[in-house]
């Protein structure tokens, strides 16, 4: 049971990020302030439609690299959330690159190396007041196996692409900033969500959306300290870095 009384999930327009907005809104108890962010809520049909069903679930643009609109937005979440602080942060906002590494410019690199790995954890640094305030003290990063030096290095070059390095990156990232708020009671994991049928998944992956948030949600309701610097499956089984 995920008894917090706020949620804050980035790229919530579309694919796992909406599917954790819908899934958050309709849990018991209640879950008071659900908070969806994207670059466009304009532009998010589905995302405002969850809105208008469920009145615990806010919507606030947000482009994770806009770094000169963190100040704003941070006021923002603290109007709605107040003095209970941010319970749990959701870092999925990405996008995603498989050029191969032998392919791949400098400026698709870096761009997606921003987007992936630096924004998210800009952003977890710039919410961590409200988090620290918090009961539940929580930062998840939507990571991907591909980020497993492990699990690349046994692959071979059949994936040998830039998608693996920035996943890999936003771990360390995750990681080493959990370690370091760690004092604070802020814990501090990492997930893969498996494959699952996005719009980045494609129509052939293994796992519909449902199915891998319903697990992670599980998952994340029982998390404790000693969980933080985890890197997770869906199932909450551990991956090998």
């Amino acid at each position: 049971m995920l008894n917090v009384s706020s949620v804050l999930v980035t790229g919530a327009n579309r694919g796992i990020g909406l599917e954790f907005v819908r899934q958050l809104a309709s849990l018991e108890p209640k879950i008071s302030h659900v908070i969806a962010t994207c670059r466009d809520p304009d532009a998010a049909e589905e995302l405002k439609s969850i809105a208008k069903a469920n009145n615990n679930v806010h919507i606030l643009k947000l482009d994770v690299i806009d770094y000169n609109s963190h100040d704003a937005f941070y006021a923002e979440v603290e109007k709605i959330v107040g003095n209970s602080g941010l319970d749990i942060l959701i870092n999925n906002a990405g996008i995603g690159i498989v050029t191969p590494l032998d392919e791949v410019t400098p400026e698709e690199f870096m761009k997606n190396y921003e987007v992936n790995a630096v924004g998210p954890y800009v952003l977890a640094r710039k919410l961590t007041p409200l988090i620290k305030v918090s009961q539940r003290k929580l930062i998840v990063a939507i990571s991907s196996t591909a980020g497993s030096i492990a699990v690349t290095s046994a692959i071979g070059g059949v994936n040998f692409n830039a998608f693996f390095l920035l996943q890999a990156a936003l771990n360390m990232l995750t990681r080493t900033y959990g370690d370091h708020v760690k004092k604070d009671g802020i814990i501090s994991v990492m997930f893969c969500p498996g494959w699952f049928k996005t719009d980045m998944g494609g129509p052939n992956a293994m796992l519909e959306t449902s199915f891998s948030v319903s697990n992670m949600i599980k998952t994340i309701s029982t998390l404790n300290a000693d969980s933080s610097g985890s890197f997770l499956d869906h199932e909450g089984k551990t991956i090998q870095w």
